[in-house]
């Protein structure tokens, strides 16, 4: 069965001597695990589709649940990001998130949009890295079935908590004062008024719109803060891409 499709790139492992095996989220089909073969070999059509963030057209051949990367086109390569090793690592970490909550096979409806938008935000919008990192860890949140309660203190109900914090694991909001009323032990991330209103942009406003804010510098720190450790926690897991961006952040 042929399938024709568009997908995107988000991990590549060489295999034998000229092909590889690529993990690809592609629209309508979720996660598909691809054989390209010969993509490796000189002048293959199939060299620049059968890389990671790459977004082409593809047609997919299905024999008794192998797929494989018959031909493809490529759409965007977003050489902004690939030629960026901060970027790079950053896009890779998009890649890898979104690998690890999609199921073979099963659309995650807005997961495939969330992903090129944030790839295209690293590549064309010019803003700053921890702003796109942010709403896309806090969207993905969302998307996987762990949007956070930010309407208002979960505990006294005031819309805009004094000394406002989200904790992690219960996924609510509330003051500092009513901390210990939670219910859930675990951390709270502090947040303030312009952290806050960001969050509630990336969680409750259009998809569309979703890079479409400002923070200054210690609330761009809160918000990302927020939103990385919120991800985490609820995944339960770390990413090795993460760790490696944040290595780049530190080097000298």
């Amino acid at each position: 069965m042929h399938v024709v499709t568009r997908g995107l790139v988000l991990r590549e492992v060489n295999y034998k001597e000229t092909d590889k095996i690529l993990t690809v989220l592609a629209e309508g089909q979720g996660k598909r695990t691809v054989k390209a073969r010969g993509c490796r070999r000189k002048n293959s059509p199939l060299a620049a589709p059968a890389q990671l963030l790459v977004w082409s057209d593809m047609t997919l051949f299905d024999y008794q649940d192998l797929w494989s990367l018959n031909e493809a086109s490529t759409l965007e390569e977003f050489r902004g990001v690939r030629s960026d090793l901060e970027k790079l690592a950053l896009g890779s970490y998009f890649a890898e998130t979104a690998e690890a909550v999609a199921e073979e096979g099963v659309e995650t409806p807005g997961l495939l949009s969330l992903v090129l938008n944030s790839l295209y935000a690293l590549d064309k919008l010019g803003k700053p890295p921890a702003l796109v990192k942010g709403a896309f860890e806090m969207k993905l949140a969302c998307l996987v079935g762990y949007e956070p309660l930010l309407d208002a203190c979960a505990v006294c109900g005031l819309p805009q908590p004094e000394a406002p914090r989200l904790n992690l694991s219960a996924g609510v909001l509330h003051c500092q004062r009513c901390r210990g009323e939670v219910g859930e032990e675990g951390i709270s991330m502090p947040l303030d008024g312009p952290s806050l209103a960001a969050l509630r942009h990336v969680v409750y406003g259009p998809p569309k719109r979703l890079f479409s804010f400002q923070l200054e510098a210690g609330s761009l720190e809160r918000f990302a803060g927020a939103c990385e450790s919120f991800l985490l926690t609820q995944l339960e897991r770390g990413f090795r891409t993460l760790d490696f961006y944040k290595s780049l952040q530190i080097s000298p």
